[in-house]
Order: structure tokens, then C-alpha cells, then sequence
């Protein structure tokens, strides 16, 4: 089956895809085992915060792990929308998803809706310094900096092409899109510039570790950038297949 997301946490890798799939590693990615899932819907992303696991999917399907992602239980979602990105930052998990909706949870059990300023699909979200960022369709950033995700205003976006991941490391967040777009800021998200791309293939994931942004996407590309998202090298890649998340 594709997968389409990955989530760490308490020394367990949760990746999640195609019919429902979800796969755990407690080694450090060496060895996956299939977990027992509760939906055959497709699942895009996966997040982890307070001993527990939450995937989001299709038809606004949340299923959540309190067992280090061994066994999963449906979760109460307010909506029928496609959820492709969730995070947890401040006590509080964020999913958001097509028509720019925006779902919200302090424990994973049940979500409700928040009012969201865009009606694009929104496909990623990260979190960082007390701040939600959520990226999509057409250059669409948006950003909830003081209540946890309540309340969301529109951020400028120096580009019209798809956006589909975002990470944060050292006061940076980075975000990567269609045709090896990739944009930052250092600002807590307020302002974004467009950063040099050693690549024109799609980048579909972000992640950071290690003082380290990885990106990857189509053909297998791999891009890393050690000095905070300022300029990125191609990295070898032991695969051509489109690649989808990154975490760490």
C-alpha cells in the first residue's frame, strides 16, 4: 500500500496509508509491523502528543493510539472533509484538510471545528514557538500564533504553487511545494521568503533533526539544508519512488 505519512514518538515510528494502513517500529525504523486498524479508509498523516498517537485520512476519518500505536480506536471527527496534515503543539492536536478546514482536539478523543480564514485545500501543518502553521493549494499559508489553534489569520505567501509540507527547527519553519518550491521563515511564520531550490521536482515532505532539514518528493528526491533552510544540497537517494514524509 502507498504511505503517505509519518509520526515518532516514545521511541515508536507510526507510518500511515492507502485502505488504512498503519505499520509501527519500536528499532528505530529497522523492522515495521502491521498494526490493527479500525478504518479502511486511506490515512495522509499522523502526529503524537500526550502518549498518544492520531491519524487523520479521507471522509474526515481520526483514529487514535494510547498503546504506542499497537491497537487504534475511531475518533470523534466534525467533519466529512479529507484531513491530509495534523501536528500537536501546546497541549492541543491540529488537523486541517480540504475546503481550508480546520479541526482541533486537547486529548485526540474528539474533535471540533475551527473557523478557518481560507476555503483552499490545506495539506500540511507544523508547529513551533507557541505557532500553527497550515500550508495548501496555491501558495495558501496560514498561521495561529496565541490560542492553540482557535483563531487563524492569512500569511503572505511569496508563491502561487501547491504547498504540501512544513517543519520547524531553530526558530525556522520551512515549507516545501510543487516544482522544488521551497520557502521559510524566521519570523514565527509573519513573513516568507523563497529559498533557492537545487531541484525542480515536486517536494512532498519536511522534517528536521540533528540541526537538519530533510525534504523529499518525486523520483526520490532527497534535499538537506544544515544552516536552517538557507541553502539545500541534493542528497543521495537509494530509491527513485515518490517519496511522501519525513519525521525524526
Amino acid at each position: 500500500n502507498n504511505l503517505y505519512g509519518v509520526g515518532y514518538g516514545n521511541n515508536t515510528f507510526v507510518v500511515v496509508g492507502d485502505n488504512g494502513t498503519i505499520v509501527k517500529s519500536t528499532d528505530n525504523g529497522s523492522s515495521f509491523d502491521n498494526a490493527t486498524t479500525p478504518t479502511s479508509n486511506t490515512l495522509f498523516g499522523v502526529g503524537y502528543g500526550n502518549n498518544t498517537f492520531v491519524a487523520v485520512g479521507i471522509s474526515g476519518s481520526i483514529v487514535k493510539s494510547t498503546d504506542n500505536g499497537a491497537t487504534w480506536d475511531n475518533a470523534t471527527s466534525p467533519t466529512a472533509n479529507y484531513l491530509r496534515g495534523i501536528v500537536f503543539g501546546n497541549n492541543t492536536f491540529v488537523a486541517v484538510g480540504d475546503s481550508g478546514n480546520i479541526v482541533s482536539s486537547d486529548n485526540g478523543s474528539s474533535f471540533d471545528n475551527v473557523t478557518s480564514p481560507v476555503t483552499t485545500h490545506l495539506i500540511g501543518v507544523g508547529f513551533g514557538n507557541s505557532t500553527f502553521v497550515a500550508v495548501g493549494d496555491n501558495g495558501t499559508i496560514v498561521r495561529s500564533t496565541t490560542d492553540n489553534g482557535s483563531s487563524w489569520d492569512n500569511a503572505t505567501s511569496p508563491t502561487t504553487n501547491n504547498l504540501y509540507g512544513v517543519s520547524f527547527g531553530n526558530n525556522t519553519f520551512v515549507v516545501v511545494g510543487d516544482n522544488g518550491t521551497i520557502v521559510r521563515s524566521t519570523d514565527n511564520g509573519s513573513t516568507w521568503d523563497n529559498v533557492t531550490s537545487p531541484t525542480s521536482n515536486f517536494l512532498i515532505g519536511v522534517g528536521f533533526g540533528y540541526n537538519t532539514f530533510v525534504a523529499a518528493g518525486t523520483y526520490g528526491n532527497i534535499l538537506r539544508s544544515t544552516d536552517n533552510g538557507s541553502s539545500w544540497d541534493n542528497a543521495t537517494s537509494p530509491t527513485t519512488i515518490q517519496l511522501r514524509g519525513v519525521g525524526f
